[in-house]
Formats: structure tokens, sequence, C-alpha cells
């Protein structure tokens, strides 16, 4: 391979980040997110981790950005932000774990959002998937669902999707075998 054509797959590669999203796992990590997220350069959490332990296994997996969630306790508060706005790739993305959906967010996402409205919108809580434009906003909102066995879903989801610019690609929903 030419040192051009290297250069080249190393830019294509660093101008992309492949994103594993999870939410609501209540303290239960199933083995599959491991081999889901393997090719992943990070993995977000939307709350209600349930234990620190989950934490650490998925901090030891791969970079983990993450907010809590209503159940978790003084370490993971401590660990985690209630809300999380950052930048991936140069797409403006805001987390928290209670914060509604489109024409229907939480009182107070909905005095920001509005006003300064981030590109991507992830939240969780519900256990309900959810993958929402909103087009007042020009923001895209995502709800991994559920990954942990605590709740009323009756399917195990997580998302994988790919940012590049401002853009977001390859989204996948991945249904977990059905252990409840």
């Amino acid at each position: 391979m030419t040192s051009r054509l290297k250069l080249f797959n190393y830019l294509t590669i660093k101008l992309m980040t492949r994103i594993g999203l999870l939410s609501d796992t209540h303290g239960y990590l199933d083995d599959a997110v491991f081999k889901h997220f393997a090719d992943c350069d990070e993995i977000w959490h939307a709350g209600d981790f349930g234990t620190i332990e989950l934490v650490d296994q998925l901090a030891a997996f791969k970079p983990l950005k993450g907010v809590y969630g209503n159940i978790d306790g003084k370490e993971i508060r401590q660990t985690f932000p209630e809300h999380m706005r950052f930048m991936c790739e140069d797409l403006d993305v805001w987390m928290t774990h209670i914060g509604g959906y489109p024409d229907k967010y939480s009182p107070d996402v909905k005095r920001i959002i509005y006003t300064n409205p981030p590109g991507l919108f992830i939240s969780g809580h519900s256990h309900i998937l959810k993958v929402i434009f909103d087009k007042k906003i020009n923001c895209l909102h995502l709800n991994p669902g559920a990954a942990g066995k605590q709740g009323w879903h009756k399917v195990k989801t997580l998302m994988k999707f790919c940012v590049s610019s401002k853009n977001i690609h390859n989204l996948e929903v991945v249904e977990l075998k059905n252990n409840m």
C-alpha cells in the first residue's frame, strides 16, 4: 500500500465516529452488547445505568459518555451529569435521561431546546425506542429503548450509528435476544 493511500485511509477513518448507544440497563448488561459494539469508537449511555460496576465494564471496553438517570445512586451521579452537551465531529449533541421527545419535551429541556437546539437530542427513560426528526428545530431525536431486564418493555434494544461532520448515518437498531 502506498503512503498516499495509507494517509487517505487514515483520514477517511478519522472523519467518522462510530457510536454505540444504549439506555436503561438497570444493572444488567447483556454480553451481546460487547459483540454489537465491538466496531464502535465510543459508547453513549442515556441514563439508568443501575450500578457503578456496569459503568466500569463499559468504560473498560470503550470510551464512555453518559448521563445519570432517575434510578442511579450517588456514585453514578458523582460520575456523570444530568445533562451532557458536547460535540461529536461537528455535530452538537445533547444527551439527558428524562428529556421527552418532539412536541412533548420535558419542561427543563423545552426551555432550552427551542432557543438553542442541538443537531442530535438523545434521551432514555421511557423504555420506548424512538427515532423522530423534529422539523421545527432541525434536530434528530433518538431514544435507544431499554437494554436491561427491568421495566415493561418486551424487547431489549440498543442503537449503532456513525457521525461524520454534522451528519448521522448508518443508524441501526439492534434487538437483543429475548432472555427477560
